[in-house]
C-alpha cells in the first residue's frame, strides 16, 4: 500500500516537472510568422496558419461577432493565447472581456480560460489538424471548463458547424452538442453571445452544394 502511494507520488511529481519544462521552452520559442504554437499539458504543437481558405470565415464571423457584443462588455478576438494551468491554446477565436486587462493571466502571457466565455475553431486540412481540433481541443476546452466551443468543419462531409456547451470539466466533456449543416442558421444558446447566429454568410454555402 505504501509503496503504491509513493510509487503514485512520484509519478505525478514526474509528470508536474515535465508540464513545467515544457512551459519555459514553449515561452522561448521563436518560430517563423504563419506558425502557431500550442501547449498541451507536458506537450508543445505546432501548425500553420494563414490560408485564405481559413482566414475568410473566420474574419467574417470575428468581426459580425464583435459588432453583436458591443455593449455586453465582451469582444471578439482573433488568435489569443488562452491559458489554463501548465497548457496555452490559440483558438481562431475567442469571446473574452472587452478590457484585456480584465482577462490577462498573471503573468500576461494570455487570457486565463476561466475569463474567456466562448472559443471558435476552424478546422484546418489534414487528418493530424482534423484530430487536434475535433479531438484535443475539444477535452482540453471542456477540461478549462469554457462555456461554448464552436467548431466550424469544412471536412466533415458537406461542411458542419457544432456548437458544444455544458463542460464537465472533470471528464474533459461537454454533455450538449447541437450539429447542422452548412446553409443552416444556428445560434449560441448561452453567454455574453447568446442569440449570434452562424449563417451561410460565415460558413459559405455547402462544399460541392
Amino acid at each position: 500500500m505504501s509503496t503504491s502511494s509513493a510509487s503514485g507520488t512520484s509519478s505525478t511529481f514526474h509528470a508536474s516537472r515535465l508540464r513545467e519544462a515544457a512551459r519555459q521552452v514553449w515561452q522561448t520559442l521563436d518560430l517563423p510568422e504563419g506558425s502557431r504554437v500550442e501547449l498541451f499539458g507536458a506537450t508543445i504543437e505546432v501548425s500553420t496558419i494563414g490560408h485564405p481558405d481559413h482566414a475568410r470565415p473566420l474574419n467574417c464571423l470575428c468581426r459580425a461577432m464583435d459588432g453583436y457584443l458591443v455593449g455586453t462588455g465582451y469582444a471578439a478576438y482573433m488568435a489569443m493565447t488562452v491559458v489554463h494551468g501548465c497548457s496555452a491554446w490559440i483558438p481562431d477565436v475567442c469571446v473574452a472581456p472587452r478590457e484585456p486587462e480584465e482577462a490577462l493571466t498573471e503573468d500576461g502571457l494570455g487570457f486565463a480560460a476561466s475569463a474567456v466565455k466562448l472559443v471558435v475553431e476552424v478546422v484546418s486540412p489534414g487528418h493530424e489538424n482534423q484530430q487536434r481540433d475535433r479531438v484535443r481541443k475539444r477535452r482540453a476546452y471542456a477540461g478549462a471548463g469554457i462555456p461554448v466551443y464552436v467548431l466550424m468543419d469544412d471536412h466533415d462531409q458537406h461542411g458542419t458547424v457544432t456548437v458544444l456547451t455544458s463542460p464537465s470539466p472533470g471528464e474533459g466533456t461537454y454533455a450538449a452538442e447541437t450539429r447542422v449543416p452548412y446553409g443552416t442558421e444556428v445560434e449560441i444558446p448561452e453567454g455574453p453571445a447568446k442569440g449570434f447566429a452562424i449563417t451561410e454568410e460565415i460558413t459559405g454555402p455547402p462544399q460541392g452544394g
